[in-house]
């Protein structure tokens, strides 16, 4: 994979988050009604063992690798700034507080996340080549591989409740505490081998999910924030395109995820 000029990538975020600062200040002489705010960060996952169903009728198939483990795969704790900035388990936030007074606002929330199911004893049980099984199999290539490794890709469309625990004197310094809840689709990278049969890896819309998920928001010279989140989710997936059929998951997972970000005031002046 090519990863072009990924710390000038980086490097370009930064500042122009940096470079925004004097521009908002001017904006803020008279107080808006709404809020807008984007970040982007970096995550890292745990998840629930799983069954994944697999149906090839044309095969003589129907059946389910059951109990496996799913691990992820950050990325960024193999050297962030040496490659690009959307390679490794990547997360951004785009939102708008409709009612500043109240924090309520609606987020689009979007995490890469990656699961991978390899190298362990997995549970075959079902139908296989039209004769009954209940075995176990050596879940390695190069006959054995399930990756939803450019992405598990979780999509939410977020509500939002704001709460303020803390404020300096001079609001220079703001500590808020958000609340999310919501439901989307996810929009996988299916990649997957069985019993030596490889699908074609591709993207596709592949099912739901729905989250709920806690952060701390830390707020600096009123327009720069640092937020850590804790998220729990549930995905199911559905028509995954495998060799010859289609497959069925379903997992939860939990989330930490850390983020960068600017906000500022949006919509018309408050009278």
């Amino acid at each position: 994979m090519n990863y072009k000029r990924p710390v000038q990538s980086a490097t370009l975020l930064l500042l122009f988050i940096f470079l925004a600062i004097p521009a908002l200040a001017q904006t803020q002489k008279k107080e808006r009604k709404k809020e807008f705010y984007f970040s982007w960060g970096y995550n890292k996952e745990w998840y629930t063992n799983s069954k994944v169903k697999i149906d090839q009728p044309s095969l003589g198939n129907h059946y389910s690798f059951v109990n496996i483990r799913g691990n992820d795969h950050p990325g960024w704790n193999e050297g962030l700034f040496t490659k690009a900035i959307s390679i490794p388990q990547y997360n951004y936030r785009i939102g708008l507080f409709v009612n500043k007074k109240r924090g309520i606002a609606f987020e689009i929330n979007f995490d890469h996340t990656k699961f991978i199911f390899a190298d362990q004893q997995a549970r075959v049980k079902g139908t296989l080549n039209k004769r009954t099984v209940d075995t176990v199999v050596s879940f390695r290539q190069p006959d054995f591989y399930y990756y939803l490794n450019n992405g598990a890709n979780f999509l939410l469309f977020n509500i939002v409740k704001r709460s303020q625990w803390y404020s300096s004197n001079n609001e220079k310094v703001k500590i808020d505490f958000l609340a999310k809840a919501g439901i989307g689709p996810v929009i996988p990278h299916v990649d997957n081998k069985f019993f030596g049969q490889a699908n074609d890896a591709h993207f596709q819309l592949g099912g739901w999910n729905m989250g709920v998920e806690g952060a701390i928001r830390a707020t600096f010279c009123k327009y720069v924030y640092l937020e850590y989140c804790n998220k729990i989710d549930y995905a199911r997936y559905s028509n995954l395109k495998i060799y010859k059929g289609t497959a069925k998951h379903a997992f939860g997972t939990y989330e930490m995820i850390l983020n960068l970000g600017i906000t500022f005031p949006a919509g018309g002046k408050v009278k």
